[in-house]
């Protein structure tokens, strides 16, 4: 593992995807590229940690996707046009890089490389799959539900149910976060992406088994990364993505949960930093 240098500084920027779409990030460090992809109800402020830990080692992108932070959105929604974000960043830091996603976001970047982008190597962080019947999964119905609520704008109660019926979070915790404006205002701000998350996964959380002829154009190297302190489902699904992909292998870091991204960067960092820097190592 390379020595970490001084803090690097962050440049602001945009690029101009494939439907005309601003994508704004922002570029810190030196060395090979690092696409980070954020989650739902995240945005670039959400990944700053780790994008500020791995600019140490290399050059790295952290974006808002596509309707968050500062970059724009289209009228009409595929998770397609998030694919071709992703493919605009990496033109514009040299036409290749690796990815890093976290939860919907991983799924996000699987599809990415699925379709032919550019990934030197792939890391991901719990990609929320559901691949055996009895695990728990969103409610069939999650798509309508969340299209209604954010229709009469009732943007809290989407966020709501998405955080308690789908990442499984205590109403406890849901209660506490409303009493903190600025966090409550961040997420709800988010909520009229919740539906893009829900078209990444696809009809991937209904508790049958991946299909490996979905996934097959992904044959780079992989890392899955899951908290030894999530649920079991999000073991078996690392497990069932390792076993369809040709180059992935999986590690459980222990201690860790969903949250770990947010919560744990610096833990989440070394691993990244471990596994993009062993295509540096001589054979």
């Amino acid at each position: 593992m390379s020595v970490a240098r001084d803090q690097p500084a962050r440049a602001e920027a945009r690029v101009v995807s494939a439907d005309g779409t601003e994508i704004a990030f922002e570029q810190s460090g030196s060395g090979p590229a690092v696409v980070l992809v954020a989650s739902a109800l995240a945005d670039r402020s959400d990944t700053a940690k780790l994008a500020a830990l791995l600019a140490q080692h290399f050059t790295v992108v952290n974006y808002d996707r596509r309707g968050r932070g500062a970059s724009g959105d289209a009228d009409a929604y595929a998770p397609e046009r998030e694919v071709e974000d992703i493919a605009a960043l990496i033109e514009h830091v040299g036409g290749s890089a690796s990815l890093f996603g976290s939860s919907s976001g991983a799924v996000l970047a699987l599809r990415a490389v699925a379709a032919g982008v550019n990934v030197d190597r792939l890391a991901l962080y719990e990609p929320p799959f559901v691949v055996a019947e009895g695990d728990d999964g969103p409610p069939k119905d999650l798509a309508q539900r969340i299209t209604e609520l954010l229709a009469e704008g009732r943007h809290g109660d989407a966020v709501t149910y998405f955080m308690t019926r789908v990442q499984g979070m205590p109403g406890i915790a849901v209660f506490f976060m409303k009493l903190m404006p600025r966090m409550w205002s961040n997420l709800t701000g988010l909520a009229r992406t919740l539906p893009y998350d829900i078209a990444v996964m696809g009809d991937t959380q209904q508790g049958r088994p991946l299909d490996a002829e979905e996934w097959k154009g992904v044959a780079v190297p992989t890392r899955v990364l899951t908290g030894g302190k999530s649920p079991a489902a999000f073991q078996r699904a690392a497990l069932a993505v390792t076993g369809i992909l040709p180059q992935a292998d999986h590690r459980t870091l222990p201690g860790l949960n969903h949250g770990a991204v947010v919560m744990a960067p610096r833990k989440i960092a070394s691993q990244i930093i471990e596994f993009i820097e062993e295509s540096r190592l001589p054979n």
